[in-house]
């Protein structure tokens, strides 16, 4: 039903022919999470949605989504919806923001492989990403295939790695690039724990889950638990498991959180203006 252009030999794909805004037959949202089940990343191309509109089809396609991100603990939701995130360099008056402002520094941890909303409970299941304002200069997003990365260790690894958990939390990821919340504000976000494999329950694959948000394995030694966490990380994003997406205005990517980490790519963001909208689901049963 949806014709897939793959983008990498293991993950990733472009969907050609769907307007999203317009996707509310059943079969059609049944025939993207299946190949959300596959590929793990979806680009849709040409979508000019309206805030409004991605939150509408965000919340048709997948249910309920995240609002306990952190713009919303330090109060910088420009767009009055705590759903949509905004992925930006402009402040709220549409002025690019300062190399100080406390919204651009933290916005700046984006740039650490992560999973999305993993720092939560139930944690993010899909992020939608839609592209309003692309830069004169390349600002891409990477994706590395977390499923594959499992699928690469040996079997004493993975047997060893199986059953372990991890706490996560964005006040550990963002004080890792020296952005430091309030006490207030931290509080407001105070992390969960998720295991360190996951089975993917439309596919059966598991894979690694993994975030800078992984502040450490629970019942472990924090030393040991970090450098196991850091080694892991480094395992995933090898060049062959990486997908790097390079935007185009009206771009909307779906990522599936629980299968890919990513990161976005440096760029001048005190020269270049840059405008996303994130919308992103909680993995709750359907």
């Amino acid at each position: 039903m949806l014709n897939c252009k793959p983008l990498h030999s293991l993950f990733a794909a472009e969907v050609v022919g769907v307007d999203l805004r317009q996707a509310r037959d059943p079969a059609i949202l049944a025939a993207i999470r299946a190949a959300m089940d596959q590929y793990a990343v979806l680009v849709f191309r040409d979508q000019p949605f309206t805030d409004d509109e991605q939150v509408d089809f965000a919340t048709r396609f997948d249910g309920k989504l995240h609002t306990q991100t952190s713009l919303s603990a330090l109060g910088a939701n420009r767009f009055g919806n705590e759903a949509l995130t905004d992925i930006s360099s402009v402040k709220a008056n549409g002025e690019l923001a300062e190399l100080a402002d406390r919204r651009r520094l933290s916005i700046l941890s984006n740039r650490l492989w992560h999973t999305d909303a993993s720092f939560v409970d139930p944690a993010g299941r899909y992020s939608l990403l839609s592209a309003k304002v692309v830069p004169e200069v390349r600002a891409d997003t990477e994706f590395a295939d977390m499923r594959s990365a499992w699928d690469a260790l040996e079997p004493d690894e993975q047997t060893r790695l199986s059953g372990l958990r991890v706490f996560h939390s964005i006040v550990h990821s963002r004080h890792a690039i020296g952005f430091d919340f309030a006490p207030e504000e931290a509080a407001r976000l105070p992390g969960a724990v998720h295991p360190l494999v996951r089975t993917l329950p439309g596919s059966g694959r598991r894979a690694l889950y993994l975030a800078s948000h992984a502040s450490h394995i629970v019942d472990w030694p924090v030393p040991e638990g970090r450098i196991l966490l850091l080694d892991l990380i480094e395992h995933a994003t090898q060049h062959a498991f990486i997908y790097r997406h390079i935007w185009q205005p009206r771009d909307l990517v779906i990522w599936d959180n629980r299968a890919t980490m990513h990161r976005g790519r440096p760029f001048d963001d005190t020269r270049h203006r840059r405008e996303l909208r994130r919308t992103t689901t909680l993995d709750i049963a359907r």
